[in-house]
């Protein structure tokens, strides 16, 4: 979908009373209070500027969302000269994990409403020196550190991770969530997507495999990390998973590029789609039975990079909103009848899950129910076979099983009931397929939820069939022995050996490396991957073959800059415009895009101006920590090519009503036309007179129509 609809308000209320006060401040970091008539508003649309800055430059001056963008954009107010840090969106949609105990000892959810803030979640957190950082976010935030963004203490060997949370007016018992609740859970995220590193959903935990698995779909190309997460015992209680859960999920999406739906719980983040729940006693809650953990937590942090699934087409982040309700979980059981099994395929139902004995059987004497299936799926009925059992797949080894083949029933492989039934609401919705497609669909692993995908090629060095590239190494060098020192050899080889193969731009080796099963988003000792080189180089050849296998536009290396910044910097536009349509945006603080901009106007490098507007950026508004403009190096040192450049920048927002027709001034009041006039550059200072009385006229009024001395101009100023 290419635009983000607006869905119904949300109540917010005063900020004593409202269920979210993650950050509202003015643009001097004062406090603000949300009147209750201030809504949660829905985006229609992306802002044509960057999207990681403050609000009046997210919007250029149209009316910004009052409510939860607002919040969210009020992030960068404040933050722009901290470095290694990464921001968090929480939505707490209800759960164990935020309820309090009450005067008798009870579980209770934490209200979203009444005269006292004591019982908000965030009020609490910021009660428990465990989940917030009090000290530094004095240091960061001043006298409005209690209406901003919460701030985790600091881990060593992680980014700091500042944090906000948006719980939901109307706490939900997760037993009661339904379709609509997991179509505003990806909204929240949507909305929110380019403003935040990562994110983590506050969820109970009796239908949390539910919606992870119906968020993975719903998330087309996705590129950055979200965890689902829980708790048995509440995060607040002294003992309790609840804190574990949360911390640890905080410092995974905000330090780990792993753009999955997962869950984290009792130190194994999941695949969510590959999930169930296991045990409603046991901290250990769930479990995914086909699939090894992308990550195991520790004293370290051990994730299978390798075992991440990642999108592989040059596509933005889209969210897919509409799902089929008409579908429905059929669980066989001896001495099922026909009529059950007919009643269950009638109309309006259009797909079914079929849950089958085994590797996928059903009874061979029963022909009855046989015949009420072929006769569905002849008038377009799908039906989706996934195993009773908890561990292993649907099979066609017996006769019974080859038979539900023949009468249409599609295979799931190994597949969980709980993300058949959202695949199947998902690929039902999708109207632009035909029966023929969503079938062939349904069969096929979109999201990692099951077993399968496209075989690897072949290897050229056949003798290494045995092992992969790395124990072959290992071998030869006789020394290294263990899987940790294997992983550890394989961590240092593939990225040096992936920048080596972009760096001679040699595809047939990269070929060969993917073959070995290099990871392509692999980081090297600074944290740079073969797309960040690739992009400095400008090689659009090897960035699409990255892309298309897998290498993330969203990894940060160790000095906070992505690929996006790399090709930017480089001015490799072609590289910009192709990453863009991945999905890469900026996230460097706002002030910092402003004083690069800056320092390019004062340089004459219209070149890079151009590079970072086709970034996002919007090189007329931006400015930096002081206030200043492009517009106002420039003038300085008298960049007449850049100056006509950002005025017609100027023209073009003004006319969209984005932008007063004035000249920008920067905190001591002081607009590039004094600056001109102060510099001693007459001409200039005349022509910026002139367009900003009447920018429309602008392109009528060029710089060779002025006289030079400016004088009758001057009298009329």
């Amino acid at each position: 979908m290419d635009q983000k609809p607006q869905l119904e308000s949300r109540p917010n209320g005063d900020i004593p009373k409202s269920p979210a006060t993650i950050g509202v401040s003015d643009e001097n970091g004062h406090p603000i209070n949300i009147n209750e008539s201030q809504s949660f508003r829905r985006l229609s649309s992306p802002s044509p500027s960057y999207l990681g800055s403050t609000p009046s430059q997210s919007y250029l001056g149209s009316t910004p969302p009052q409510s939860f963008r607002r919040r969210c954009d009020s992030m960068t107010k404040t933050e722009d000269g901290d470095q290694n840090e990464s921001k968090v969106l929480v939505i707490y949609t209800g759960g164990t994990i935020g309820m309090i105990r009450n005067d008798d000892n009870m579980l209770v959810p934490t209200p979203s409403n009444g005269n006292s803030t004591d019982f908000l979640m965030e009020h609490k957190m910021r009660q428990d020196h465990r989940l917030y950082d009090a000290k530094y976010a004095q240091h960061k935030y001043g006298a409005s550190m209690n209406c901003s963004p919460l701030v985790l203490p600091m881990v060593k060997g992680f980014r700091r991770i500042v944090y906000s949370v948006y719980q939901y007016p109307e706490l939900l018992d997760s037993s009661n969530m339904c379709m609509r609740d997991w179509r505003s859970i990806a909204e929240d995220i949507w909305q929110a997507y380019e403003l935040y590193d990562g994110f983590v959903v506050l969820h109970g935990t009796d239908t949390l495999a539910y919606t992870a698995s119906a968020l993975s779909f719903m998330f087309e190309n996705l590129g950055k990390t979200i965890i689902i997460t829980g708790a048995q015992l509440p995060v607040f209680d002294l003992r309790s998973d609840g804190s574990d859960n949360f911390v640890t999920s905080l410092l995974m999406a905000g330090n780990y590029c792993i753009p999955e739906v997962t869950i984290l719980f009792h130190n194994k983040l999941l695949r969510g789609n590959r999930t169930v729940k296991v045990d409603c006693e046991s901290f250990a809650a769930f479990d995914s039975p086909n699939l090894a953990p992308l990550a195991v937590i520790g004293i370290d942090i051990n994730v299978s990079f390798r075992q991440i699934f990642r999108p592989r087409s040059i596509e933005k982040f889209a969210v897919h909103l509409q799902l089929d309700e008409n579908v429905s979980l059929l669980r066989i059981f001896p001495n099922i009848t026909a009529d059950t099994v007919r009643t269950f395929l009638q109309p309006p139902i259009r797909g079914v899950v079929l849950q089958t004995y085994g590797a996928g059987n059903l009874p061979g004497n029963r022909a009855d129910i046989m015949a009420e299936l072929k006769a569905a799926t002849d008038r377009g009925v799908i039906v989706f076979n996934c195993s009773q059992c908890f561990k292993g797949s649907v099979t066609a080894v017996y006769q019974t099983g080859h038979v539900l083949n023949q009468v249409g029933v599609i295979s799931g492989n190994d597949i969980t009931p709980e993300a058949a039934l959202a695949k199947l609401s998902y690929v039902l919705s999708k109207d632009d397929w035909d029966l023929s497609t969503k079938r062939m669909m349904l069969g096929a692993n979109l999201r990692g939820e099951m077993s399968g995908g496209p075989p690897k090629p072949a290897r050229k060095n056949r003798a290494a069939d045995e092992w992969d590239l790395v124990d072959a190494v290992a071998r030869t060098l006789l020394h290294v022995n263990g899987s940790q020192e294997l992983t550890a050899l394989g961590g240092v080889l593939f990225p040096a050996m992936l920048g080596n193969a972009v760096a001679r731009s040699d595809l047939s080796k990269l070929d060969e490396l993917k073959g070995f099963g290099a990871d392509f988003s692999a980081q090297n000792a600074d944290g740079r991957t073969a797309l960040h080189l690739a992009c400095a180089l400008g090689d659009v050849r090897i960035v699409r073959y990255l892309l298309l296998n897998g290498a993330s536009v969203h990894i940060k290396d160790k000095f906070d800059r992505t690929p996006l910044i790399d090709a930017v910097e480089n001015d490799r536009n072609d590289v910009v415009a192709l990453l863009r349509r991945c999905g890469a945006h900026l996230n460097s603080p706002a002030k910092h895009v402003g004083q690069q901009l800056c320092n390019a106007a004062a340089k004459g490098n219209l070149q890079r101006l151009r590079s970072y507007a086709a970034a996002g950026a919007d090189p007329y508004s931006a400015n930096d920590m002081y206030g200043r403009t492009p517009l106002h190096a420039a003038a300085l040192t008298n960049q007449t090519e850049v100056v006509e450049y950002l005025l017609s920048l100027h023209v073009a927002v003004f006319a969209l009503g984005h932008v007063d027709a004035g000249p920008p001034a920067d905190l001591l009041g002081v607009t590039p036309v004094d600056v001109a006039r102060a510099a001693g550059h007459a001409v200039l200072a005349e022509k910026l007179q002139q367009h900003f009385k009447n920018p429309n006229g602008y392109e009528k009024k060029q710089l060779p129509q002025l006289n030079g001395d400016g004088v009758e101009h001057k009298e009329k100023a």
